[in-house]
């Protein structure tokens, strides 16, 4: 019968039955990869308060990057480390335990605790190390550092050393809402209002009589315009028109309740919806009046107000709605470079992602490959000034002479920058990156950059991986040549 621990190595872990961890098991590999100690050190400030002790980072970040790499619920995360004690070493403990690591709740404070400016550290910390370029005088690296932020000294920066290529483009991390519309945005802040009326009226019942909202007739309102199967601009527009009718009106019976019964009869989140209700319908009866469909800021869900459409012009999707997200691949490893929950030009992070890449690793890129909405005449001089070469066209007219050195020089560069379009078709085809979850805006925002952080882990397995078999085989080709050339004769 085969023993698995006679075959491989084995780590000394506390188990409840016999037998021990295996060393080569993906968790066992990707704990050891990971420097816990230095990351404890930097960021145990962040879970220290008052109270009883908060759990440590190594249990906080490793449940996240769990939960992450196999897109678990809170509830399955804490339920798949309870039961596996492979996720048991990996988050730090020494023995097995059949008891709940943590309760479940206790996921969206580590989201909170692990801001997503700790993973863009963490991440630099863990796939910048130096390289070796052409020029490896520290000093003359920091000399180049200083220089590279002030804009009087890019010429000298031209004479620099430069190595590698750096990947542009950004992407649209979409959250967890309905398809919104302007009717069922001003249904729903409707019916919240009438719940916030029931809680204010509570104590004067008896006394003062309920002011009137006409619910049954709004609903029956809302739903004559939800079940039709085609839309008309004349039937929306009026559906709209009575809706904000309704939401004005019981705008002012919350303030005429306000100041009979105090504030705080009501909830934080019914605080919360409120606050943005108001801000919906002067949205909503801005564009109403002005006969528009833009505003600046548009709330698009009120549970989750910081998300924003997201104009992408895409074939699945020409509008999506959550944060976009500006990445930068350096050999197969992702950087969040930028990240907004409102709509802006990706161009306009170049030179920010630029000078990222020099403080990463000590030096400025060969070239750029990206998107023909990165060549605008800025980034161009821009790249030119440090001697750096962007990829695509030149601007104006295309040009009917057109050397094959050049065709082919395009033609490279449009496959190698088809890497991170496949970067971010694995976050959202294995990672969760299609539609985010989490609900507050700083939790999406961890969310989003973890997602980033797992891949860029994966890859670094993977690259250890292929360097076992690579040394494996030079050690095979070394030592049993002459048996192998028989073989093949």
């Amino acid at each position: 019968m085969y023993n698995p621990s006679s075959a491989q190595k084995t780590l000394d872990f506390g188990l409840p039955f016999s037998g021990k961890l295996l060393a080569d098991n993906r968790w066992v590999k990707l704990a050891n990869e990971i420097p816990w100690a230095k990351i404890e050190a930097k960021y145990a400030k962040n879970f220290t308060k008052e109270g009883p002790p908060a759990k440590p980072l190594r249990v906080a970040l490793g449940a996240l990057i769990i939960q992450t790499k196999c897109n678990y619920t809170d509830e399955e995360t804490v339920e798949q480390i309870r039961e596996n004690p492979y996720l048991q070493y990996f988050i730090g403990f020494t023995e097995y335990t059949v008891e709940k690591p943590f309760d479940s709740s206790l996921m969206v404070h580590f989201r909170k605790r692990i801001t997503a400016e700790m993973l863009c550290d963490i991440n630099d910390i863990m796939f910048t190390r130096k390289k070796e370029s052409p020029s490896d005088d520290s000093d003359d690296h920091d000399k180049s550092s200083g220089s590279s932020s002030s804009g009087d000294n890019k010429s000298c920066n031209k004479e620099e050393k430069k190595h590698g290529k750096l990947i542009l483009d950004a992407t649209c991390a979409p959250a967890d809402i309905r398809y919104p519309t302007d009717v069922s945005l001003l249904n729903e802040a409707r019916e919240k209002l009438e719940d916030i009326i029931d809680t204010l009226h509570q104590p004067l019942k008896g006394i003062e009589k309920k002011p009137r909202t006409d619910r049954k007739k709004a609903r029956k309102e809302y739903l004559s315009i939800a079940k039709l199967r085609k839309w008309t601009a004349k039937k929306v527009r009026k559906a709209v028109g009575k809706q904000l009718t309704y939401v004005k009106r019981n705008l002012k019976s919350v303030d005429y309740l306000l100041t009979k019964v105090d504030y705080n009869l009501l909830s934080t989140k019914q605080k919360h919806d409120l606050e943005v209700i108001r801000k919906l319908y002067s949205q909503q009866q801005y564009m109403y009046q002005n006969k528009e469909h833009r505003v600046d800021n548009r709330i698009v869900s009120i549970n989750q107000p910081h998300v924003r459409p997201i104009v992408r012009g895409k074939q699945k999707a020409e509008v999506e709605f959550g944060a976009k997200v500006a990445v930068s691949l350096v050999d197969g490893y992702a950087f969040v470079d930028y990240l907004n929950w409102n709509n802006y030009n990706e161009s306009s992070t170049l030179k920010d992602a630029v000078e990222n890449y020099h403080k990463r690793f000590g030096y400025y890129p060969e070239a750029i490959l990206a998107d023909k909405i990165y060549r605008t005449r800025e980034n161009i001089n821009y790249c030119k000034q440090l001697g750096i070469r962007l990829s695509g066209p030149k601007l104006g007219r295309p040009s009917t002479a057109i050397s094959k050195e050049l065709r082919k020089i395009e033609y490279l560069d449009s496959c190698e920058r088809n890497a991170i379009e496949g970067k971010f078709g694995e976050g959202k085809r294995s990672y969760g990156l299609q539609r985010i979850m989490a609900r507050l805006k700083e939790t999406s925002e961890t969310v989003i950059v973890m997602q980033f952080f797992v891949m860029n882990l994966g890859r670094k397995l993977r690259v250890l991986f292929s360097q076992f078999f690579e040394v494996l085989f030079q050690r095979f080709f070394m030592l049993d040549l002459p048996n192998f050339a028989y073989i093949n004769c």
